[in-house]
């Protein structure tokens, strides 16, 4: 079953090829198109409390026969035998069927005409994408977030048959929006298992890179500028490692990198009504996925709606009421129901303080951007990083603002903080950072992208103004990152005058032309080319919870042991005590826990058991009694098992699991 989806992208992705634009344009569309038709259907079977696997099945074989059908009918329109000539290459291809053939022509010469360093950029990215492919389908997830909250719920949905919210004491499996998991959820039920989850991002991660390389090519960027591009995004360290994880950036960034390619096709020309309807998809997806995605997608969409009141401004008002729409009929049945339950639609007040700025006077704003930037661009050279570390100190010092302030820094969390080893939740990216700073500074004063520049740079300013610092911000601003390659992509191809195609573009000039400028350009491109491969290939390699080589391979570690690979001193405590709940033959398991512990390893050491909160942050949602349950497990901190137990019930401990047998079948 996991081919079904798979041939679906595929048939709509040539649909979409037949409307022009190229295979990028043609397979972010389709990117759009499913994932905003299964974020759809997920919310219609579970109003109808039939969110099942035969009900998702069937729904996705439906959609590839009507789909197939379309594809087929399409190419046999102007001859019945069109299509098997085609295939056989006995006649010349038919007009239904020209667009497929023309791609591929294009793509081959294309590839023939490209110099041997710009070929290497190629084989350098697919080689990495490949080995991130072998981790992702040999690893299992073992994301920390996604045991506590990621993974759990989507559990929780197929139980109950639907996304409706349940008793928690986990409000983050609650809150926290579930686009990412809404997609992961198809795959749950196609396949019955996790097996496939971490393909979702990296998926995700070759589409940023899609993304970002053809918004190069709309600011004028040549094949060496998109081909730059593709090269700074694809070996940012951050991405490689999330590209075989169950995190949520990639697929955020994904969404936010369709919304500025897609209104930057509308800046100069009438955006259809397909245009507006992938627009309006785009921006729905980043708001079900991830709300700070739109610090940037709300800034796009400004700027798109603006251009398209100037056209005509009757049509631009219906463009931006029909994305209004979409954006509430994607997102606004999730946001319901966070919205009824904590009364904001951001989530209950600890967790939005928690995460956002309480602090916006410039001092305060300066110190969080120092400090984020500081941990963006650290490097393992010691020495340097606490040089820097102690001058922004120092500067808040003097600016009487304090560096560790609960409303300006993630709770309990204290700077500074090192974050260049490879590890998915930290790793800094200096190498792409500082080239995609200088590229669009440099690029802020350019005709051609100065517009695209400060639609960067404001989206950077939002983020530093509403986000606090926090030790795992650098996996948060890979939406910014894949925005902002684009101009470091221009910037270093520039230096040579290799830019652009498009009349007006930047060409460098000035004091970089001329030999002293392409040599410049030579060093740059090596450069930038060399410390990618070096951050990817180690990430890759020897990255942090999936590594390829060394201590905790996932080909020399067991799949359990890769699954408690963040705390492995867990994994004897979790099985002994979910082998005394089978041995009980328990049915129904009532789950005790901590805000922040794992509850997703209960799932797979109990498959086939019902398992319930005895717990909740939830007034009208109340937990399950203790009288229901057959047997009860507790996690870390243990000493609330006891007071949700009977006197005469035995509570057996072992390090930071308990568990109590209640009824034995």
């Amino acid at each position: 079953m996991i081919v079904v989806p798979l041939l679906t992208f595929v048939a709509v992705a040539c649909l979409c090829l037949r409307l022009g634009g190229g295979v990028r344009l043609a397979l972010l569309r389709a990117a759009v198109i499913t994932g905003g038709a299964a974020c759809l259907a997920v919310e219609a079977l579970s109003s109808i409390h039939a969110l099942h696997r035969p009900a998702v099945i069937v729904a996705w074989l439906l959609a590839l026969a009507v789909l197939s059908a379309c594809c087929f009918w399409f190419v046999r329109r102007s001859t019945p035998a069109g299509f098997f000539r085609f295939i056989r290459r006995s006649a010349p291809a038919e007009p239904e069927i020209s667009a497929f053939a023309t791609s591929w022509r294009s793509a081959r010469a294309r590839w023939a005409g490209l110099a041997r360093v710009e070929r290497l950029i190629v084989g350098v990215l697919c080689g990495l994408f490949l080995l991130d492919l072998v981790v992702a389908l040999v690893a299992p997830p073992n994301n920390y977030d996604s045991q506590t909250y990621h993974l759990p719920k989507i559990e929780h949905w197929v139980q109950r048959g639907d996304v409706d919210f349940y008793p928690t004491i986990i409000d983050r499996q609650l809150a926290m929006a579930p686009g990412a998991e809404y997609l992961l959820l198809h795959l749950r039920l196609l396949t019955g298992g996790d097996g496939y989850y971490n393909l979702v991002q990296l998926a995700a991660g070759v589409g940023v890179v899609l993304a970002a390389s053809r918004i190069a090519g709309q600011l004028g960027g040549g094949t060496r500028a998109q081909l730059i591009t593709a090269l700074i995004v694809g070996t940012t360290p951050m991405v490689v490692l999330e590209a075989t994880s169950t995190q949520t950036d990639l697929v955020v960034a994904l969404w936010v990198a369709c919304v500025a390619t897609f209104t930057l096709d509308g800046l100069r020309a009438r955006s259809g009504a397909l245009d507006t309807l992938l627009i309006g998809a785009a921006a729905g997806l980043t708001l079900l996925t991830k709300a700070t995605g739109l610090l940037a997608a709300g800034l796009l969409l400004l700027v798109w709606v603006g251009a398209q009141l100037r056209l005509r401004w009757w049509r631009g008002l219906v463009a931006a009421l029909a994305t209004g729409a979409l954006m509430l009929l994607l997102a606004g049945p999730s946001l319901l129901r966070v919205q009824q339950t904590y009364d904001n639609p951001l989530g209950p007040a600890h967790l939005r303080e928690s995460i956002s700025m309480q602090r916006h006077d410039p001092a305060s704003v300066l110190v969080n951007g120092l400090r984020i930037a500081e941990t963006a661009l650290q490097t393992p050279i010691g020495p340097l990083n606490d040089a820097l570390a102690a001058g922004i100190i120092g500067i808040a010092g003097v600016l009487g603002v304090d560096p560790q302030a609960r409303d300006i820094t993630y709770w309990n969390e204290k700077y500074p903080y090192m974050s260049w080893p490879p590890d998915e939740d930290r790793v800094s990216l200096p190498a792409q950072g500082v080239l995609i700073l200088l590229g669009a500074l440099l690029l802020a004063f350019r005709k051609g992208t100065r517009l695209y520049a400060g639609v960067f740079w404001l989206a950077l300013l939002a983020y530093v103004i509403t986000v606090k610092w926090q030790p795992w911000g650098n996996r948060l601003i890979v939406f910014l990152i894949v925005l902002g390659a684009p101009l470091a992509g221009l910037w270093i191809a520039s230096l040579t005058g290799l830019a652009g195609g498009r009349a007006g573009a930047p060409t460098g000039g000035g004091r970089f032309a001329g030999v002293t400028g392409r040599r410049v350009a030579t060093w740059m491109t090596t450069g930038a080319l060399a410390v990618g491969v070096a951050a990817g290939g180690f990430a890759v390699a020897y990255g942090w919870p999936r590594r390829l080589v060394g201590h905790g391979s996932i080909f020399t570690t067991s799949q359990m042991e890769q699954r408690f690979i963040r705390e492995p001193q867990w994994q004897r405590d979790y099985e002994w005590a979910a082998a005394a709940v089978r041995a009980s033959g328990a049915r129904r398991v009532g789950l005790v826990q901590g805000y922040n512990t794992w509850e997703y390893p209960w799932w797979i050491l109990l498959p086939g058991t019902e398992i319930v909160s005895l717990q909740s942050l939830q007034p009208n949602l109340p937990a399950a009694s203790n009288t229901t349950v057959d047997a009860m497990v507790c996690v870390k901190p243990i000493r609330p098992c006891e007071f949700y137990s009977s006197p005469t019930w035995q509570v057996h401990r072992q390090g930071d699991v308990a568990y109590v047998i209640i009824r034995s079948r």
